[in-house]
């Protein structure tokens, strides 16, 4: 082989090196790119989420008028987002922020437990007194049951022609397995320190007093519902304590013409008519902005390298 031709071999795999090392420069470049453009575009949407959607930004100059905003959705129970636990810090601070001039509430609920609701009405009525801020309840597509508890701590309460609002009663639901157990030929074997305290076992059967305490409790508890209504819409309520008190639901403008809300509108309208604006801070709503970020972060990505 001539010495002309392995230097044209040599130069060839020199050149081909080089070419793949600048190949490989470039994509690193081009990745290190993509990479900054997608954190570029999640920050920017984030800051025009904060900045925009709210109606009053978490980093810049607030409006010198504002109102605080939660959100409450879903059911009323320990360890959901809609819980005393969750709710009462968050609660505080939108009650202490001293640029909201009151508090809007927006809520869409079926209700919970009866516990959760009137820790979390008591700690309104009590926030209201110590603060002094008006507080307006915005129903959505529910309010009903703990929800409609919850409610009546609001100096206004404002729904949807259509949202079903009410449902002031006290339901307790269980089975009995006592005619599955015989004829599967099983024993169930308890035992018990105090009379009563396998009351409601699902596999003995039920009896007269267990029964009577049942309804006894469920009465207390209804009771303690509907003294709060009262309490709450004192003088506005229209109906007799059967109707209103029975456990039924109305739509919203059945539960206007009852005295259980005030008026007829939606969030922004609820803002405008009792602060005369409808700039607002939003408080402990964490997951949509979380929601907000992985959205956009799946999106970048679609678009880079699905487009």
């Amino acid at each position: 082989m001539s010495d002309n031709h392995t230097n044209d071999v040599t130069a060839t795999l020199v050149n081909d090196l080089l070419a793949e090392k600048r190949a490989d420069r470039r994509f690193k470049t081009c990745r290190s790119l993509l990479w900054l453009l997608l954190f570029s575009f999640t920050v920017f949407n984030l800051f025009s989420y904060l900045n925009g959607t709210t109606g009053a930004s978490h980093f810049a100059h607030r409006p010198q008028k504002q109102v605080a905003l939660i959100r409450l959705d879903g059911m009323i129970a320990p360890g959901r987002a809609f819980s005393s636990q969750t709710l009462l810090p968050i609660l505080k601070e939108a009650f202490e922020d001293r640029s909201a001039v009151g508090i809007v509430i927006d809520i869409n609920s079926p209700g919970g437990t009866p516990v959760q609701a009137s820790i979390i009405h008591d700690a309104l009525l009590t926030f209201k007194k110590k603060y002094h801020k008006k507080v307006v309840i915005v129903g959505e597509d529910l309010l009903t049951s703990g929800a409609y508890y919850v409610a009546v701590a609001g100096d206004q309460i404002y729904v949807n022609p259509n949202t079903l609002t009410g449902s002031i009663g006290v339901i307790m639901k269980g089975f009995g397995f006592v005619d599955l157990m015989k004829k599967a030929g099983i024993e169930r074997r308890v035992y018990t320190a105090g009379a009563d305290k396998d009351r409601l076992d699902p596999f003995l059967p039920q009896t007269p007093q267990d029964l009577q305490k049942i309804r006894q409790v469920i009465a207390e508890v209804h009771q303690n519902f509907s003294q709060a209504v009262m309490n709450g819409r004192k003088g506005k309520l229209h109906g007799s304590p059967e109707q209103l008190f029975s456990g039924d639901f109305w739509s919203g403008e059945a539960a206007l013409k009852l005295g259980l809300v005030d008026k007829l509108g939606n969030l922004m309208d609820a803002m405008e008519t009792e602060f005369g604006t409808t700039h607002y801070q939003e408080y402990g709503d964490t997951s949509s902005l979380m929601r907000l970020i992985g959205s956009q972060i799946n999106s970048t990505f679609d678009a880079l390298f699905y487009n």
